[in-house]
């Protein structure tokens, strides 16, 4: 499948949303969140404001345009800290696909890119939080060098050294 991964721009703020729903895991069997979660302001806070400093997302595309899945990386603060949060100065990454182009190789491709960006802006490490039954992201996400560090409620905190890991 041939596609293209370009900066998230004001445009695709909509589709963020989308894909900010759809990357809360729901385990198989289990009946969807409300799409008023994305009103929880724990939630909100992964979106809302987009591109404040510090904001980096990037969106693939099919060849007609039509988007296919985001990541993003965001700074939260220690008295907003997000799921995944370690630290005021390391970024946290949120990705989704829509569900008709996961497992095709473009989460890795979307990671690698976010991956060579943080690096270039100097970004030493990023976090993110990830149900532990998502058995998928969880593999994506440790081909990628992120590491157990913690758990918030039912999710994994995870933490990858982007310096060390970008070999990928």
């Amino acid at each position: 499948m041939n596609y293209t991964i370009r900066p998230i721009t004001d445009l695709d703020i909509s589709f963020m949303w989308e894909m900010l729903y759809e990357s809360m895991y729901v385990p198989e069997g289990q009946k969807p969140f409300s799409r008023d979660i994305l009103q929880d302001p724990s939630i909100a806070k992964y979106a809302e404001h987009w591109g404040r400093d510090g904001d980096i997302g990037f969106i693939a595309l099919t060849e007609d345009g039509q988007p296919m899945g985001t990541i993003t990386a965001r700074l939260f603060q220690e008295n907003s800290p997000g799921y995944g949060y370690v630290g005021a100065d390391v970024p946290e990454l949120g990705m989704a696909l829509s569900q008709a182009f996961r497992g095709q190789g473009i989460g890795t491709a979307l990671m690698r890119t976010l991956f060579e960006e943080l690096q270039n802006n100097g970004t030493t490490r990023v976090s993110l939080s990830v149900d532990p039954n998502n058995t998928a992201a969880v593999k994506l996400y440790q081909r990628f060098g992120f590491v157990e560090v913690g758990m918030v409620d039912t999710s994994i905190t995870m933490v990858a050294d982007i310096q060390q890991q970008f070999s990928i």
